[in-house]
């Protein structure tokens, strides 16, 4: 017989989990590469290009076959997997028959194949069939944006609960389209232009770096710095002796840092990565490097936050290098370089309208001591993008600030191309109040779980703050956002993992990313219950309603523990039965997820098909009587994430050496039955809703604290009637 505390050995559930997606991934392996479809039959083309008569064998790439009308050809038919490798949300490949005419519009689409989960289940046929039909007659090069709302805002108009997976279909379907339209002649090729390579990279030394141009150099000597003194009818003032005129006054070097070719071989790729990604969008950086008796970063900027003795100038444009712009670097991590003794990177911001395919020109100020009082030389480091910086290619391509290259990385990941360059990253920046919002709950939830303590000594505010946090999370985050975690984003992870894994699919929708982002966080630091207790809608919605039913006086039925044990593992095995069947067709399990009641009772408001709607009611009914009892015992979403509970860091529940002992209230009160009748909390099942803490901390209910208090009343008591006792009379001596 399974036991729960089997399922909270986490090796041994590790394991399990381990054989069953090995076996998947042997099998995943033998299936891949299947070879290009053949060309589509006469009455599959009619359907997409009504006007055709005929159809010729697939060739090209990307692979068309050819159209034709009484006997003239007339467009192209195409598949969308074998034209751009089509992916969706699931992380599976889906099939879309699309035509395209000699004009460039499209004449119809089709779709032959998917594993859409929100498409399995939850919209109709007849929604899906229309929503492809729109496609006929847009031009290839329409815009794959999906409208939220309306088609007021511009792009194609979606599918209602399934946008992630609209967009992905119509990036596919016009891309595809794009492509051949390109290959065929039909649209002409982008227009060609320079720009700035920021990703090409091989590795170089210094002395190949320098041979190439791509650091530049200016190198003064004592004599050159007199003969400038001398042009001003100066002359140096009296120094050391020592001071050879050949020797080196200042050697100055500079360098473009931003693309890897100089920046990644200076500082090593992981730094400059890094300190690339801290670049805002159109930003560029420099790394000036210096040796000699000179300072050219001086000490003025310590006090003033200008460099002023460096300065870039570009055309009739000077640009201050400031503090707040300069990184101190300890070293290069390039071969062969000399040893310097100033070394600095400096962000020019897109503001300061620097072009760094322009020439630019470092000032450097040199403040020299002279007969009758200093002297301000200004001398100058010409600088021009080598022609190892520079690629001519498409507007398309990556382009020279952060957020396009953001776009770029997106786009072209190591695999197959699956998403449109910048798509996701343009539905992140359309939704970036959702996104803000989103994030100051989680800064909100965050710090209450930190500074829990705090919150459930005041027993009347933490009431208040879990209910308000629940109905934010139910009604925002829940039914107006439609961010509620499902199963099936577990299950279709670990199918993408088992075939062309892209994050990109999964930033296509931004507050869900986030979510499963925190939830990891979460799973890491304290385990299952932050989810579970706080973020879950439904969960919020079984909560809400059970407060309501108590407040009508509904009885609650309490289960043995024994037996509540025992059915803990339910979940578990619904859990491990949906992976099972996910390995091998995720169409299938897409439909045996249905256990979960979310997408009915929170993405779909209710409205579906009536086995469904009982399905969730029955459940929020039973809820009324037994507090979450779909999360204790169904939700297979609850295991996948209690599997790992116990590799959680923290333990910040506390618990006194009677629990369990002289007192079980805590374990009788829990909302979950999550707390032994030997007072140690279970954190798989725990929702960490804190509401054992409210109890340890009050003295009106924890027996404990209760005789403490009653120690301190008593003695304040005995304190306050006890006889004041008159003074002993001093005697005074005569």
């Amino acid at each position: 017989m399974l036991n729960a505390r089997w399922f909270g050995d986490g090796r041994r559930s590790w394991r399990l989990l381990g054989l069953l997606i090995l076996a998947a991934a042997v099998s995943a392996l033998a299936a891949r590469g299947a070879s290009a479809r053949e060309a589509p039959p006469l009455d599959q083309v009619q359907a997409v290009f009504p006007a055709a008569s005929g159809v010729g064998a697939m060739d090209g790439d990307p692979p068309a076959a050819p159209v034709f009308s009484d006997g003239r050809l007339t467009g192209y038919v195409f598949s969308t997997r074998d034209a751009v490798a089509s992916v969706g949300y699931s992380g599976r490949s889906f099939d879309v028959l699309v035509g395209l005419d000699l004009d460039g519009r499209i004449t119809g689409a089709e779709l032959l194949e998917h594993n859409e989960p929100v498409l399995v289940i939850g919209v109709a046929p007849v929604a899906l069939d229309h929503f492809i039909d729109r496609f006929a007659g847009i031009p290839a090069e329409a815009d794959a944006r999906i409208a939220r709302r309306s088609t007021a805002e511009g792009g194609i108009d979606g599918l209602s609960g399934a946008t992630v997976s609209a967009t992905l279909m119509a990036d596919a379907i016009l891309r595809a389209a794009r492509a051949v339209a390109v290959d065929r002649g039909i649209l002409p090729p982008p227009a060609s232009e320079s720009r700035l390579d920021l990703d090409r990279f091989e590795p170089l030394d210094w002395p190949a770096l320098e041979h190439q141009g791509l650091v530049s150099r200016l190198r003064l000597t004592n004599a050159d710095i007199a003969r400038k003194l001398a042009a001003r009818g100066r002359e140096p003032a009296p120094g050391p002796r020592d001071l050879e005129p050949e020797a080196t006054f200042v050697d100055l070097w500079v360098a473009l840092a931003t693309p890897r070719m100089t920046g990644a071989n200076l500082l090593g790729e992981a730094r400059h990565r890094a300190m690339t990604l801290d670049l805002e969008p159109g930003d560029h950086a420099i790394v000036v490097l210096a040796r000699g008796r000179y300072s050219v970063k001086g000490t003025g900027f310590v006090r003033t936050g200008v460099f002023d003795r460096l300065q870039v100038v570009q055309g009739n444009e000077t640009i201050r290098l400031t503090a707040d712009h300069h990184t101190r670097l300890d070293g290069l991590a390039i071969a062969g370089a000399p040893a310097f003794r100033e070394l600095g990177w400096f962000v020019i911001p897109e503001a300061s309208g620097f072009d760094p395919l322009q020439p630019w020109q470092l000032h450097l100020v040199v403040q020299q001591p002279a007969t009758g009082g200093d002297v301000y030389l200004d001398v100058t480091l010409p600088v021009t993008s080598p022609t190892a910086l520079l690629a001519t290619a498409s507007p398309t391509a990556p382009p020279t600030d952060l957020m396009g290259r953001l776009r770029a990385a997106a786009a072209a990941p190591d695999g197959p191309l699956v998403v449109s360059a910048g798509l996701w990253l343009d539905i992140w920046l359309e939704r970036w109040l959702d996104i803000a919002l989103l994030v100051a709950l989680l800064t909100i939830l965050t710090q209450a779980l930190v500074f829990q303590d705090a919150l459930a000594r005041r027993q009347h505010l933490y009431r208040r703050f879990r209910i308000g946090f629940l109905l934010v999370t139910l009604f925002w985050l829940g039914w107006t956002m439609g961010a509620q975690l499902s199963v099936i984003n577990v299950l279709t992870f670990i199918n993408s993992l088992l075939t062309d894994f892209s994050w990109q699919i999964f930033l296509m929708e931004p507050l869900i990313f986030i979510l499963w982002g925190y939830v990891a966080l979460a799973l890491l630091f304290l385990g299952r219950g932050v989810f579970c207790g706080w973020l879950c809608p439904f969960g919020a919605l079984q909560e809400l309603s059970n407060k309501l039913a108590r407040r009508l006086r509904v009885p609650q039925l309490e289960l043995p523990f024994g037996l509540n044990e025992r059915l803990w593992p339910i979940k578990y095995i619904i859990f491990i039965g949906l992976l099972a069947v996910s390995l091998h067709a995720m169409s299938a399990a897409t439909i045996a997820a249905e256990v979960e009641p979310f997408k009915t009772a929170i993405n779909m408001h209710f409205a579906r098909a009536w086995p469904f709607v009982l399905y969730a009611l029955a459940l929020l009914a039973a809820g009324l009587f037994i507090e979450r009892v779909y999360c204790r015992y169904v939700c297979p979403l609850g295991a996948a994430l209690a599997i790992p509970a116990r590799l959680s860091t923290f333990r910040w529940l506390k618990r006194r050496p009677q629990c369990g002992r002289e007192c079980r209230i805590c374990a009788v009160r829990c909302p979950v039955q999550a707390i032994h009748p030997t007072g140690e909390i279970n954190p798989n099942e725990c929702i960490y809703c804190l509401d054992c803490q409210v109890h340890y901390h009050d003295d009106h209910t924890c027996p404990p604290l209760i005789k403490r208090r009653k120690r301190r009343e008593a003695f304040a008591a005995s304190q306050a009637t006890a006889p004041a006792t008159a003074p002993e009379p001093v005697a005074v001596r005569r």
